[in-house]
């Protein structure tokens, strides 16, 4: 049976169904472009800063996926807000006890302390900061082979353009807050925050 028009008894013109079906194409195929577009601009960004390398010789790349890892713990200034976060292996030591029951972190643990500058919340009905601008990871990996003057702690410093949306390694992180500071910790295994009870 052929499909036939209400209004006047016959068949569709065929120009009609085929103009159709090409507006249908075009406009699935651009919205794919859009979300293709998007997804490429994502890699992109991820891309440029997994590029990265300090000047301590740490790549951004070995914290890949440090966005999704595990709170260890939360600190503050006035300038910075801070949330510390570590991968899997450290995760599960910190569970185990590490540092307080005398045992070292294990080779391949890291933990990366997120920085925001801190602003004041106009929505909450009380007074308290939120984060604001995000303005760099503070980066700490375990590998005694590479990093065996530093008590086998490799750390770096990769900043947050907000304008540019992007990263860079920072020159100064070698003088920045890095073992010189961390040495005050060494009997915690050179790390200052324990995986907070929650």
């Amino acid at each position: 049976m052929s499909a036939v028009s209400s209004s006047t008894g016959r068949n569709p013109p065929r120009a009609a169904v085929r103009h159709l079906a090409t507006c249908t194409i075009v406009a699935a195929v651009a919205l794919l472009a859009i979300y293709g577009g998007s997804v490429l601009y994502a890699q992109g960004q991820d891309k440029d800063k997994y590029s990265l390398r300090s000047p301590g010789g740490i790549a951004f790349s070995d914290f890949r996926g440090y966005e999704d890892w595990s709170v260890v713990s939360s600190a503050s200034t006035k300038e910075v807000l801070k949330v510390i976060v570590a991968n899997p292996v450290m995760i599960k030591a910190y569970k185990a006890g590490v540092p307080g029951n005398s045992q070292l972190f294990p080779e391949g643990s890291m933990i990366v302390k997120l920085q925001w500058k801190p602003k004041k919340s106009t929505e909450a009905p009380y007074d308290v900061d939120v984060p604001d601008v995000f303005q760099q990871a503070f980066v700490m990996e375990k590998d005694s082979k590479r990093f065996p003057k530093t008590g086998g702690w490799g750390y770096a410093v990769f900043n947050y353009d907000a304008a540019s949306n992007k990263f860079t390694a920072d020159p100064k992180a070698l003088a920045d807050c890095g073992n010189s500071c961390h040495v005050a910790v060494k009997a915690k295994d050179y790390i200052f925050h324990p995986y907070q009870v929650r």
